[in-house]
Order: C-alpha cells, then sequence, then structure tokens
C-alpha cells in the first residue's frame, strides 16, 4: 500500500513562511493541489490576493494566512525574553558609547 503525501501545512510551517509564497506552497497550505488552484485563479476565484509576476504567481503570507483564519501570529514567551535580553543590550551598549570620560 502506497502513502499519500501530506498535503497540509502544520501551524509552525505556516508560521515560518516568508513574506511572499509561490502558488503550490499556498495551494498546500489551502489543502488544495496546484492544478485546483491555478484553475481558481483562472477564474479568478482563489481565495486570497495573489500577484502575478511573470509567469509565475506569489501570495502573500498575510493574505495567505487571513484566508486560513489565522489573523495573528502567536507570541511565544521565548520570544518575549529574546527580545527583552536584546532591548536590554543595546540598551547597555547606548549608556556605554553616550558615558563621559572626562
Amino acid at each position: 500500500m502506497t502513502q499519500r503525501p501530506r498535503i497540509w501545512l502544520s501551524f509552525a510551517e505556516a508560521f515560518d513562511l516568508p513574506l511572499v509564497v509561490d502558488l503550490r506552497t499556498a495551494a498546500q497550505a489551502l489543502g488544495l493541489c496546484p492544478a485546483t488552484a491555478y484553475k481558481l485563479i483562472r477564474q479568478g476565484d482563489f481565495p486570497c490576493r495573489f500577484l502575478r509576476l511573470g509567469w509565475q504567481y506569489r501570495i502573500p503570507t498575510a493574505d495567505l494566512l487571513r484566508a486560513l483564519g489565522i489573523e495573528d501570529r502567536p507570541i511565544y514567551p521565548a520570544d518575549l525574553r529574546a527580545g527583552a535580553d536584546f532591548q536590554e543590550q543595546r540598551h547597555t551598549a547606548t549608556e556605554f558609547e553616550t558615558e563621559d570620560y572626562a
């Protein structure tokens, strides 16, 4: 028995997408085969905004996530801690640069 290829993207994969994706990636995220995605674009029924660049289609990731019902990216505690650490290092570097050595 052959195993069917996985069609859907996981949440982690969806959140790691670049700012713009190709049509095949968008189709995978939507659970469509690429032929259906091309057909929907030709009919004007693709569920999110797309850009045509020459012979290629590009889909903004924000629009793709919105079409999937994902409005905002999740915030993880590790990301908040990393941002706080970065801000602290930046503040320390700024203090060092502005110290008066006279």
